[in-house]
């Protein structure tokens, strides 16, 4: 991202942000509400346009006319807030639905993916049940096994813990954490700070649309270098 600029109307919500994620890095953005996070993420996944600036991802720049937005998305999986499953087809089907219409992929090939991540993510026993049979933190999981189908480089994570009852979201952070153990790129909108501790390569405060702080897990814990961060960090550390 270079010099990336987002306005909904009158409001400002991405201003001028300058991003480098390298391939297979884990990045957690961290803020108060508001300060354009899910934006900066739903940006990379062309979900959000853009005004000014530039975002490339793996070589293809996403505001350039022609880009097909369809198939930067084929990159990158994302992971919402709020699931985002199809209610009225089985676990299975939400699995293999994208691999058979968007990639091509015959019906046993997308059956076998869907299974082996299911698996991946512990819940393959419940791949003939419906969504509404599920916890949340089920959900959650088809909802990460259902990105992976699709064979992204990149993976977007939007507060996927934000919705869940707390005793759900350990499962879903240690799905991640499982996940990250497998070099793929993540980019992970959260407050869950041992979460950061965990699994990432740099922690990045943002706050009124602006990158605020960018470091290691380790200083930006340890020795916030700016007074926003430190407040932020009192507050969500002490909650």
């Amino acid at each position: 991202m270079t010099g990336v600029n987002k306005w909904f109307g009158p409001l400002h919500v991405l201003q001028d942000v300058n991003l480098e994620v390298a391939e297979g890095e884990h990045i957690v953005l961290c803020g108060p509400s508001g300060s354009g996070k899910s934006t900066l993420i739903r940006c990379i996944n062309h979900l959000e346009e853009i005004q000014k600036g530039s975002i490339v991802v793996n070589g293809t720049e996403l505001n350039s006319k022609g880009t097909n937005a369809d198939e930067i998305r084929r990159e990158v999986g994302m992971v919402f807030q709020q699931f985002n499953l199809f209610p009225h087809k089985t676990v299975l089907e939400n699995c293999m639905l994208a691999p058979r219409r968007v990639k091509g992929v015959s019906e046993a090939e997308a059956r076998d993916t869907a299974m082996r991540f299911l698996e991946r993510v512990r819940i393959a026993e419940q791949a003939h049940k419906y969504p509404a049979q599920l916890s949340g933190g089920q959900q959650q999981r088809v909802a990460i096994a259902r990105a992976l189908c699709m064979g992204p480089k990149v993976m977007l994570f939007d507060e996927p813990t934000s919705a869940l009852d707390p005793e759900m979201v350990k499962e879903v952070l240690d799905t991640m954490i499982s996940l990250a153990e497998e070099k793929i790129t993540m980019i992970c909108v959260t407050h869950e700070m041992g979460f950061a501790k965990a699994v990432a390569h740099r922690v990045i405060f943002m706050d009124k649309g602006q990158i605020v702080e960018s470091a290691k897990p380790t200083e930006f814990f340890g020795n916030p270098q700016y007074e926003r961060t430190k407040a932020f960090l009192a507050q969500i550390l002490n909650h």
